[in-house]
């Protein structure tokens, strides 16, 4: 999982199936591996947040809320916030 300040569609290049082939001009803020069962934990200050995923396509993330901002997740100070990430580009549904 990449963990960066909030990005909007406009900051990174667009793939193809929810992929991002690259982020213009921002770097993770914090890099962390999820475990088997899918679940990571990080430290981060207060405010709000892009998390990606890494897979071997590029950078993924699937959701956006109303202003085109990237899978965000509001982090607020002394509390945890919770970040869902469904990988979707494979299913069938």
């Amino acid at each position: 999982m990449l963990i960066f300040k909030l990005l909007s569609i406009n900051e990174v290049e667009a793939g193809e199936n929810g992929f991002i082939n690259s982020v213009r001009d921002a770097k993770p803020v914090k890099t962390v591996m999820s475990g088997k069962d899918g679940k990571f934990c990080v430290s981060v200050p207060a405010g709000r947040y892009s998390v990606l995923v890494r897979e071997p396509k590029g950078l993924y993330a699937n959701l956006s809320d109303s202003q085109n901002n990237i899978n965000p997740v509001q982090v607020e100070k002394g509390k945890k916030a919770k970040a869902t990430v469904e990988i979707t580009h494979e299913a069938v549904f």
